[in-house]
């Protein structure tokens, strides 16, 4: 298994990060290798947390594989679980936590763990993923300065 994390300070709020990756709906427009994103379910609890079923495809080339995803966005706590239920991933776990520094800014946690079911195609497309996980959490901090602005 592959294992990658990070912590980085970013110049919004934590709810308007936190509203930024739960969007799944526009990672097509941002995330590296994401050409489609296809919502299955979304079920809402009492405690403010909403349980997403989704498709993502990733494409780079001649590579493109779909996997399902499920997502648990925790907005009282600002966290962010994601686990694999299939597709070419043995496991694929990620984790954000955004935690408020001020009203202006916040530090963002993310990791993540994964590793593929086949040998073969890690050898084809490992370097590739390892690679845009590796900016993961970059494209989301341009992708908050496009949206909410860039400080200075």
């Amino acid at each position: 298994m592959k294992r990658f994390s990070t912590l980085r300070r970013a110049a919004h709020s934590a709810p308007d990060m936190f509203a930024l990756v739960a969007d799944i709906e526009a990672y097509p427009k941002f995330v590296p290798l994401c050409s489609s994103l296809r919502v299955r379910s979304r079920n809402r609890d009492g405690e403010g947390r909403e349980l997403v079923v989704a498709d993502m495809t990733v494409a780079y080339k001649l590579i493109r594989e779909t996997y399902t995803s499920r997502i648990l966005l925790d907005e009282p706590k600002l966290a962010i679980d994601v686990s694999n239920i299939d597709g070419p991933f043995e496991q694929l776990e990620n984790t954000w936590r955004f935690h408020p520094v001020d009203e202006h800014s916040c530090d963002i946690e993310f990791s993540l763990t994964y590793g593929f079911r086949s040998r073969t195609f890690e050898a084809v497309a490992g370097l590739v993923f390892d690679k845009a996980f590796s900016h993961f959490s970059e494209s989301f901090e341009k992708r908050a300065d496009a949206v909410y602005g860039k400080v200075a």
